[in-house]
């Protein structure tokens, strides 16, 4: 497949996006391929990202950030716009929206929520939970300097191909880690990002019928 992405996912429509992500529940583990869980003596730091799936007319993207070198936390990677929860924030949705536009600039008037993918917990001692919204253009980017180098799409298309999935391990501390990566061109995409990516492509491409 070229990374222009399968025209086949390119029209689904809102409506299945919303009934597949609400009606699937978790997608089945791994025994093969775990991924970390915070351990019980730990207390994660609520977090939330926005995963926006764009209506360009070419067809549905992904839009994602990719960050500034000089940030604390993983710092010049490709990632989903969202941050940690504030005090203020009513729940995870409004984290994801608040800071999707603290971010990018993109407006949470333009961003209607359409489900959730399963929570994500990364070493850096965060637990995420993804949002899925429903973007539809024109809308305006005005992307923090200070927190973001770049916004850029991918077509979905090219995330629900397993062609274009890799998995890695390597050994940190003593410990074995997995992870997905999903390279797009110039871009590598993995990590967290790559494993929540992998988690819609369970959830959109599952048999309906298991």
């Amino acid at each position: 497949m070229s990374p222009s992405g399968d025209v086949k996912y390119s029209h689904y429509s809102r409506d299945w996006l919303a009934e597949r992500l609400g009606g699937q529940g978790n997608p089945p583990e791994d025994a093969n391929f775990p991924l970390y869980v915070h351990p019980p003596e730990h207390r994660p730091v609520p977090a939330a990202v926005l995963v926006p799936i764009v209506n360009q007319p070419g067809g549905l993207t992904l839009m994602f950030t990719q960050r500034t070198a000089h940030l604390r936390d993983h710092a010049g990677q490709i990632s989903f716009p969202g941050g940690r929860v504030d005090e203020g924030d009513a729940d995870r949705v409004a984290t994801a929206l608040r800071e999707a536009e603290e971010e990018t600039g993109l407006s949470r008037s333009r961003v209607e929520i359409i489900g959730r993918l399963p929570e994500y917990d990364i070493p850096t001692g965060f637990r995420v939970t993804p949002v899925v919204g429903w973007v539809e253009p024109p809308f305006e980017l005005k992307p923090d300097p200070f927190e973001v180098a770049d916004v850029f799409q991918v077509p979905l298309g090219f995330f629900l191909d397993p062609a274009n999935h890799q998995r890695h391990s390597d050994v940190r501390n003593g410990r074995t880690r997995y992870y997905y990566s999903m390279p797009y061109g110039e871009r590598k995409i993995w990590g967290a990002t790559a494993g929540m990516l992998y988690s819609l492509y369970q959830i959109l491409t599952a048999d309906p019928g298991r």
